[in-house]
């Protein structure tokens, strides 16, 4: 396709306007290639398959005829303008046609179309990176509280015969009484079971159950705030009936050699298990420190320069983050989805809305530090796959070997390959830049685990 004039504009949020010019005798060329499949392919009444003229064919297909033709002859002309154009078209979406342009046979054809291109920006100075972390250490407390759950759940379950108390697992039904003390129809559920003191039940009723045995029946009335986090109950007041089935305590094992044990036997006393769950701790808080320093130095890095998120990108993250909650819901149609969106008060327009800064963020760190790592020249060796795959394989039952032949049969090698890569600019940024102590917090807290 030949192109007789082309200009290239940049627009905006990393977009683009071409304006090309497709002499008329280019735009005749395609007309009849177009007419030549017609005439072999349609069939009218009256003349023989392959024989219906040209006249024919435009005198009862005229306008559909002239858009055919603007269609392709446009699909040949943008793929001719842009084959030598440094910029090509994001793959997100197809180059939009501004306008209506006027096509006609024996007229050159002069159209624009505009499309997202990849976002061009100065890449940032990685001098005098300075970033501040939180004071955080492993506390003899935080060692204590991992200790506390692997004995629950090392711990035996037996039925109890007295009354339940905070800890102890129930089993009971339950039914809301209207104001003559009857069920009220579609309440009732049986056969429940919960850990009293978490609060994972609907109606939060907890407290109201300490005290009850198996066999126990009780009528208690409960008020529920105007936020209460169950829409339904929000700002009611209620008379429930439950009756308890089970109650079953925990006994704990010791605190000792043999339970160390019996959690694994690599260990063979109490303090190898201490030293084990202590250097666990430490490796999470090392993990969560590093995604906290990379998440400080890229938020560094943008502030240095501009970069202009292409629409067409943002909206393929967004659809992505979408079915990525669809799947974690558990949802297989966008209907559904937008049903429970809806009752959380939210549309998925709104979703988007609020997802939509933060995805902006992700996507401009992403592209800066593709030009960093690309200009910094980091590459992953075939020793750092090797050792990747040796430390991947550590503490579990896999062989580095094993562990490499899992990345290649996910077709997920290249993948490892950018996280390396990614790696070694951030220790190259690390080497040089300023940490500074910011305040002190509990592990717990830093960690996020105030379950």
């Amino acid at each position: 396709m030949v192109i007789s004039d082309k200009k290239i504009e940049k627009l905006e949020h990393s977009k683009a306007k071409m304006t090309a010019t497709v002499p008329a005798a280019e735009v005749s060329t395609v007309y009849d290639e177009m007419m030549r499949e017609y005439t072999k392919s349609v069939r009218i009444d009256g003349f023989r398959p392959g024989h219906v003229p040209a006249s024919v064919l435009e005198r009862k297909f005229g306008e559909t005829l002239r858009l055919d033709a603007m269609s392709r002859v446009l699909e040949k002309a943008v793929e001719a303008a842009l084959a030598e154009s440094e910029e090509k078209p994001l793959a997100y979406e197809a180059p939009a046609l501004e306008g209506e342009p006027e096509f006609a046979l024996g007229k050159d054809f002069t159209f624009s179309v505009t499309y997202d291109v990849y976002p061009a920006f100065e890449a940032p100075s990685l001098e005098g990176v300075e970033i501040t972390l939180p004071k955080v250490a492993v506390a003899d407390e935080d060692l204590a509280r991992e200790l506390e759950q692997i004995r629950d759940r090392n711990a035996i379950v037996v039925e109890k015969t007295g009354p339940a108390a905070a800890g102890d697992s129930v089993t009971l039904g339950w039914s809301e009484l209207d104001a003559e003390g009857v069920a009220v129809e579609g309440s009732a559920r049986e056969d429940f079971t919960f850990e009293i003191g978490k609060g994972l039940n609907l109606y939060k009723f907890d407290d109201e159950i300490v005290g009850l045995a198996a066999g126990d029946s009780k009528t208690f009335t409960k008020s529920f705030a105007d936020d209460y986090e169950y829409k339904d109950l929000a700002g009611k007041t209620l008379t429930l009936a439950v009756k308890v089935s089970k109650v079953k305590q925990k006994n704990l094992p010791a605190l000792d050699d043999e339970l160390a044990q019996d959690v694994s036997e690599k260990y063979k006393t109490l303090d190898d298990l201490k030293a084990a769950v202590r250097a666990q701790l430490q490796a999470s808080l090392d993990a969560r420190l590093r995604e906290l320093k990379e998440k400080a130095i890229v938020d560094e890095l943008l502030g240095r320069t501009k970069v202009e998120v292409p629409e067409s990108m943002t909206a393929a993250e967004l659809a992505m983050r979408w079915d990525s909650l669809k799947r974690e819901m558990g949802v297989d149609t966008d209907d559904k989805m937008e049903r429970i969106a809806q009752y959380s008060g939210k549309s998925r327009q709104q979703l988007y809305e609020d997802w939509k800064p933060a995805v902006e963020k992700a996507i401009a760190g992403r592209v800066v530090l593709d030009k960093l790592i690309e200009a910094g020249s980091f590459i992953a060796t075939d020793e750092d796959l090797a050792a990747e795959y040796a430390r991947q394989a550590e503490g579990t039952s896999m062989s580095a070997e094993e562990v490499k032949a899992e990345y290649e049969k996910r077709q997920s090698v290249e993948y490892l390959k950018e996280h390396l890569r990614e790696a070694k600019f951030f220790d190259s940024v690390l080497a040089s830049a300023a940490v500074k102590d910011g305040e002190a917090v509990g592990f717990v807290d830093f960690m996020g685990r105030n379950e």
